[in-house]
């Protein structure tokens, strides 16, 4: 028999917080991990919040009927393990069915997890499928009852898969599913066993391949895929598709696997999917409808790449751009040694942030595009791609195009390569995959990329410069607009990078626009709770305290509890009042160097006052327009 590690030999009394004091979701995240910091488990506990806070940018681990398991496998936990918080009165955590999480299982695992301890990790989730399960845990008044429901629930488990290990897997059948997430820890395993439980009671014979963290388990046979009438492919990350051509797919997120296995399994029962036409099907209009299957898949994934990418860049440019910003201030040309001036401080701080880390900015953010496409060997093609696209002048568009196009090569690649004899296959990730991606990356960049994407930036650089006051404000109301339309979303970052952009270009008007915009949506809404309290609930009232720091510290996320609560009247107001505090800092020609800092940051923002101006009018308007869209909140009106 295979020894299996406990889950209380990962979740010990002193990660347990049987009383929650956190109130919000983030809040929810700080209390879990100093806990699991506290206990000696993490070597860094900012590095763990960021590795928290990056799966949950994917979609919220806020499942449903009470529970949240977010999760994380990085370098900065030092012994794998669990975190447990109870919250009675519940907390908004963004969960799948609206509702407040009681339960919180943070999930901890080191980058190096061996096997044992992801299945112990999946275990977890299998079992929070399970109703009295979760009352048990609800009921808990000591940490040992914690504890005890956790190791009798387990030791049941185990009991019930021993019993049944000798089935012979897969017989029979008709219906197979696959599961994915992208940390492949939590979702991954409840999914599937979602599917199964549900699959068992509708009498459906189903087999369920899962791409966990562990690598691919269950995985599905030819035979499998042939006998099937239908596939279900539940993932939040790429999977193996080509194999499935000619057979009904239902793809949909990982989420959909857990929330609503039943429907799923009626579908594929009814047909009710798409024929997929992969590499293997014959034929001209199989092709073309490979093409658009292809195309609905990247959508998403564009975007996932590219997040990648910017926020691996980021640290380059908030670092950078603040040290560039502290230059500034012994004069805009104190680094220039023919400058009257000139100070070697200045030089040495515009060096070290312009000259460095803002050098390494666009090969970093190609870098990392690439690396998502095609993992590892994609990330020096990625970087050389975005070195020349710095050096000829294609910039931060350039670097993009740089990444996508090596990760892609790299994924071209090894389809190629994929039919060379084993005794090769130790040399593709050392010689054969940088040496052609480097090449083929560096050849399309030289000849074909740079010189157009420089021609447009430098275009679009002498547009911005020369715009007369009129297209200015409409620029900065727009980039405002931006800002607050889904606060930290795909709109938000669009707008945020195309300001990091501009400072790369040395054009600090649109960024100031931004940022100011930026910081409006949380103010206003601070405003709003003092000046027009029967507006709110006293939650949201207590919430208004916290969203003035956030706000004057550049975080709009801070908006984002009073939109969720009433987005109707809440996300029109903020965005108004963030155009107009966009608008009139460009009408007044503010400028930032720094690309991130709030007002902590006022120091080297030129025109400061007038900027100020600009975010004060900003903040009143959005209370203005709150007070007048918004309805008497209940609690507040009783």
């Amino acid at each position: 028999m295979q020894h299996h590690i406990r889950i209380v030999d990962l979740l010990k009394a002193d990660t347990i917080v049987l009383h929650l004091s956190a109130t919000t979701k983030e809040e929810v995240l700080d209390e879990l991990i100093a806990k699991l910091d506290e206990a000696g488990r993490l070597h860094s506990r900012e590095e763990m919040k960021q590795a928290i806070l990056a799966r949950e940018a994917l979609g919220s681990t806020g499942i449903g009927d009470g529970i949240a398991i977010p999760h994380a496998k990085t370098a900065a936990v030092k012994t794998p393990s669990i975190a447990f918080g109870f919250s009675k009165e519940g907390i908004d955590f963004d969960s799948l069915d609206q509702q407040k999480a009681h339960l919180f299982f943070m999930i901890a695992a080191t980058a190096d997890a061996n096997q044992a301890h992801l299945e112990t990790l999946a275990l977890l989730s299998q079992m929070l499928m399970d109703e009295s399960f979760r009352q048990q845990l609800m009921q808990a008044e000591t940490k040992e009852q914690v504890l005890d429901i956790i190791s009798r629930k387990e030791q049941d488990i185990h009991g019930e898969t021993e019993s049944v290990s000798d089935a012979p897997a897969g017989a029979g059948v008709k219906i197979v599913a696959v599961t994915a997430c992208p940390t492949g820890i939590a979702h991954t395993y409840m999914a599937a066993d979602a599917l199964k439980k549900k699959a068992d009671e509708m009498g459906i014979s189903l087999k369920v391949e899962t791409n966990g963290s562990g690598g691919v388990k269950n995985k599905l046979t030819a035979e499998d895929i042939a006998e099937a009438a239908a596939v279900i492919v539940a993932a939040d990350k790429q999977v193996d598709m080509d194999r499935f051509a000619g057979k009904v797919v239902i793809e949909v997120p990982v989420a959909e696997g857990i929330r609503n296995a039943e429907a799923l399994l009626k579908r594929a029962l009814n047909r009710d999917g798409t024929v997929y036409s992969g590499e293997a099907a014959a034929g001209y209009q199989e092709k073309i409808e490979m093409a658009k299957a292809e195309n609905k898949q990247k959508q998403p994934a564009f975007y996932k790449h590219l997040m990648n990418g910017v926020s691996n860049m980021l640290p380059f440019v908030v670092g950078g751009g603040i040290i560039i910003a502290l230059s500034f201030m012994f004069g805009i040309k104190a680094a220039d040694p023919n400058d009257p001036s000139f100070h070697p401080l200045a030089k040495a701080l515009m060096d070290i942030g312009g000259g460095t880390a803002f050098g390494l900015m666009i090969p970093v953010l190609a870098g990392f595009i690439a690396k998502s496409i095609a993992d590892r060997p994609a990330f020096a093609p990625g970087m050389v791609g975005g070195m020349l696209a710095a050096s000829s002048g294609a910039g931060f568009l350039g670097g993009i195009i740089a990444g996508f196009l090596a990760g892609y090569t790299i994924a071209g690649l090894k389809r190629l390569f994929a039919g060379l004899p084993q005794s090769l296959e130790g040399i593709k990730p050392m010689l054969l995959y940088p040496l052609f991606g480097i090449l083929i990356t560096g050849f399309v960049m030289m000849y074909v990329v740079s010189e157009p994407v420089a021609a447009a930036n430098a275009a679009l650089g002498d547009w911005l410069k020369n715009m007369n006051q009129g297209n200015a404000v409409l620029l900065g109301m727009v980039l405002g607009a931006m800002m607050a339309f889904d606060m930290g979303g795909p709109v938000n970052k669009a707008a945020f990078t195309f300001g990091i952009a501009m400072i790369a270009e040395g054009n600090f008007a649109p960024h100031a626009a931004i940022m100011a915009a930026g910081m409006t949506p949380p103010l206003g809404l601070a405003l709003a709770t003092l000046l027009f309290k029967k507006k709110f609930t006293d939650e949201e009232r207590q919430a208004g305290k916290t969203a003035w720091v956030l706000g004057a510290s550049f975080i709009t996320e801070g908006a984002i509890p009073f939109a969720a609560a009433d987005p109707t009247r809440v996300i029109p107001s903020i965005m108004v009042g963030s155009a107009v505090a966009g608008g009139l800092s460009m009408l007044f020609g503010c400028t930032l160097p720094a690309p991130h800092g709030g007002l902590f940051v006022l120091p080297v923002v030129g025109n400061a006052v007038l900027y100020l101006v600009s975010i004060l009018a900003g903040t009143v308007v959005t209370a203005l327009m709150i007070n007048l869209l918004k309805r008497e909140a209940k609690e507040a009106a009783e």
